[in-house]
């Protein structure tokens, strides 16, 4: 019995037959799922619990839950624009024990970042003591603190209690909280956000009030504006902190259009003359994500570098940067304060020195100058979150205006209603005063009496009832009418703005202005576009010759046709090869992985030392070695093939990038390597030009090299057939009938043959023919050329 349990019978394949029933588990509602699908469900709302209920702003009011249940909880305990502020304890007690059952930091950092005029383009919160710095120091405790609203958080309560917005049961369903707060302004703009979901983040930037509040109403006034339209309201972003944006227009409107991409921000500063021609660097204002204290860092890294992690040495680059800063800029200090925020001083060494090279040296190498994302994810008003761009998010929150707006005069009219109708029993009242007092002292049950006798409805029998003789003064008769007359003006106004559309348009246009005038400022971010600072250092043009070791080692002697005779080498290393360049040009390596890397030529070492290993000025990828080196002006040409017999023409320009951990160039499998590549001359020259391949079987094939395609990288074409277990050994270009063959003998002996090429002409792609001479084929020359 055991064994038919633990062996269950096998099928005709000879494998047990599946399971017939799945796992399953029971869902709340009492129905089996398959263990897959619930797995998936909870996952999914888990997911949509983390993105809606922490991470992403609703596009209606810019704010996430917790800032939401922050800013409704202060207005709750009182804590308006003027109030008394109180501890932030006792603020984040009110919101934790109401509204937000989290722990108490991540309700506390929130308030924080609310109150903090370099994070928010428009502070909510007036934070009193010490609420953190740009420099990255924290705030302090919320036993230490005190906080109260702004006054601009008006934008976003001043509504509230007008039948805006809807109310739900807080966790507890002891409270009610509002669903969303009625934003007279597009917060999710104007202050922007930031957050990490499930699968999802976003990185909204901050804007202009004003320039907002123009594009909105631009929109209101014409909804077939485009993006393209709405940027002559709204240019770019406009940062806490000011700085410059640099990105070019149409990067910003591609950005705008699609909710994704970045701009580009870097510091402002002045150049203040001193006496005797001396001059220093100011800079007053940071791009965002920067500080004084990270800039200084920065410095102090590059002036004084450690070995990076898995070296012993400085590298060349940390070497040459070092040198560069150390022979430009004099001293930094950090001269900030409480009434200048920022102020960086940058001396230079020397008052001759170029400013302007001077401050892009600044931007290169440090903070001063940075990316700032585009990511415009958010909750719309579908309650869907997604990627949105300008137009979309305007044209979301004017549609939840005009709902709010209604929602307010709806609420606004029938209060009035119920006004009027009280105070048209009171002048009923007041007219019949007698007869009114009469009922009263006759009936036992005066309040049927009344609406029998005057015709009134029962809430305006209880409101005459709970009158007070002194409002049966004459002068109260006069207020009364005057009231009522207002309210029924009132009434009429609110009844023509809900039926006429075109009205209440013009109401929301006429209160976006006005909060826009009373709330907005000037842009603090200029936008002005400009080239993106690069380390650029002025090389002088001159002939220059790379020497490589075996081993990796590179070195350089000034000048071409050096003496190699006096070249000394590291216990068993060698010679390997003899570069002839020119210092602007780069120095390309090529890896035993197919990678390419760039080395400036004029960054080899030229002393009479052993030079520096190739991996102090490229990061090889893990497993690779160095396997060809070569150079030339960026347009010149060369043959690049791999073993296994594919190859394809590529220029320098191809192969060159700015890092140091290479590009991907030519695909080669695990056992192929990367053959010498051949230099070409111009295409004018190619028909006369063949491409000579050999095999290490002995065979060679020739073919005209236009037959190769030019390429930026992959693995080209195949150059010469080959059978399993042969490989590609040498290529050559030649322009005559014969070529120089080197070969290396079976016995390791060097020896050159010439070749007459006429019987292995053929088509690329051909298996060639065997060529007669013994050994290995390691390099093909033109004997035109070799002479």
């Amino acid at each position: 019995m055991t064994t038919e349990i633990l062996f269950p019978e096998l099928d005709d394949t000879g494998n047990p037959p599946p399971p017939s029933i799945p796992p399953v588990v029971a869902d709340d509602s009492g129905d089996w799922l398959a263990l897959d699908q619930y797995a998936e469900r909870a996952y999914l709302e888990y997911a949509m619990s983390v993105v809606k209920g922490r991470a992403l702003p609703e596009v209606a009011d810019g704010q996430k839950p917790v800032q939401r249940r922050i800013l409704y909880a202060m207005k709750d305990m009182g804590l308006v624009s003027g109030a008394k502020p109180v501890k932030s304890a006792r603020v984040v007690g009110e919101i934790l024990g109401k509204y937000h059952p989290h722990g108490d930091s991540s309700a506390y950092e929130a308030l924080v970042r609310m109150a903090q005029d370099f994070t928010l383009r428009y502070p909510l919160i007036d934070g009193q003591g010490n609420f953190g710095s740009r420099d990255g120091d924290g705030a302090a405790a919320m036993r230490y603190t005190e906080a109260r609203l702004t006054s601009l958080a008006d934008l976003l309560l001043s509504e509230i209690d007008m039948g805006t917005v809807d109310f739900v049961p807080n966790y507890d369903g002891a409270f009610d909280e509002p669903k969303l707060l009625p934003a007279r302004l597009p917060m999710v703009l104007l202050n922007g956000a930031s957050g990490i979901a499930v699968g999802l983040a976003t990185e909204i930037p901050p804007h202009n009030m004003r320039e907002v509040a123009a594009a909105a109403v631009a929109l209101l006034q014409d909804p077939s504006l485009d993006t393209a339209a709405l940027m002559e309201h709204v240019p770019g972003p406009d940062f806490p902190g000011g700085g410059q944006i640099i990105t070019p227009r149409e990067d910003i409107l591609a950005a705008y259009e699609t909710g994704r991409g970045s701009v580009r921000v870097r510091a402002k500063w002045e150049v203040e003359k001193l006496a005797r021609g001396q001059w220093r660097v100011i800079v007053t204002e940071l791009p965002p994500g920067s500080s004084a204290q990270k800039v200084l860092a920065e410095i102090e890294e590059a002036t004084n570098p450690k070995p990076k992690a898995g070296k012993k040495a400085l590298t060349q680059e940390q070497q040459n940067l070092k040198s560069l800063m150390l022979s430009m800029l004099d001293r930094v200090r950090d001269e900030s304060d409480s009434e200048q925020p920022v102020r960086l001083v940058f001396e230079p060494k020397s008052s001759r020195q170029d400013p302007d090279e001077f401050i892009n040296l600044l931007l290169a190498q440090t903070s001063l100058e940075g990316n700032n994302s585009f990511n415009l994810v958010m909750i719309g008003l579908d309650g869907r979150p997604g990627q949105k761009g300008l137009k979309a998010i305007l044209q979301d929150w004017l549609d939840f205006r005009v709902e709010t707006v209604t929602r307010r005069l709806a609420h606004r009219l029938s209060q009035v209603d119920r006004r009027i109708h009280i105070l048209e029993g009171r002048m009923i009242a007041f007219i019949h005063i007698d007869e009114v007092i009469r009922v009263i002292r006759e009936s036992d049950e005066p309040k049927p009496d009344l609406i029998k006798a005057f015709g009134l409805t029962e809430a305006q029998a209880e409101d005459i009832l709970e009158i007070r003789l002194r409002q049966l003064a004459r002068l109260e008769g006069f207020k009364l009418e005057k009231e009522l007359s207002e309210l029924r003006e009132e009434r009429d106004g609110l009844r023509h703005l809900l039926g006429n559309d075109e009205a209440k348009r013009q109401l929301i246009i006429d209160e976006i202005q006005a909060d826009a005038a009373k709330y907005g400022d000037d842009r603090r971010s200029e936008i002005k576009a400009a080239e993106r600072a690069s380390l650029t250092q002025t090389v002088a043009d001159e002939p220059v010759t790379i020497i490589l070791s075996q081993k990796g080692w590179l070195r350089a002697r000034v000048g071409h046709h050096a003496d190699l005779s006096t070249l000394s080498f590291k216990d068993g290393d060698a010679l390997a090869s003899v570069l002839e360049t020119r210092t602007v040009w780069p120095l390309i390596v090529l890896d035993t992985k197919g990678r390419a890397y760039t080395i400036d030529a004029a960054d080899v070492p030229t002393g009479r030392g052993d030079g520096v290993p190739v991996t102090s000025l490229v990061e090889l990828q893990d497993g690779a070695k160095l396997a060809q080196v070569l150079a030339g002006p960026a347009d010149s040409r060369y043959v690049i093939a791999g073993s296994g017999g594919y190859g394809f023409i590529a220029k320098i320009a191809d192969m060159a990038g700015r890092v140091k951990a290479g590009k991907a160039f030519i695909t080669l499998d695990d056992t192929e390597t990367v053959l010498a590549p051949v230099a070409v001359p111009a295409v004018a020259e190619w028909e006369t030009l063949q491409l000579v391949a050999a095999a290490d079987n002995g065979r060679v094939l020739a073919f005209p090299v236009g037959e190769l395609k030019e390429l930026a990288k992959g693995r080209g074409l195949m150059l010469m057939a080959l059978d399993a277990g042969e490989a590609l050994t040498a290529i050559g270009l030649v322009t005559g009938e014969k070529a120089l063959l080197s070969i290396v003998g079976p016995r390791g002996k060097d020896g050159v043959e010439r070749l007459a090429l006429a019987e292995f002409v053929g088509k690329r792609a051909k298996k060639g023919k065997p060529s007669g001479k013994k050994g290995t084929v390691t390099a093909i020359r033109d004997p035109e050329s070799a002479e």
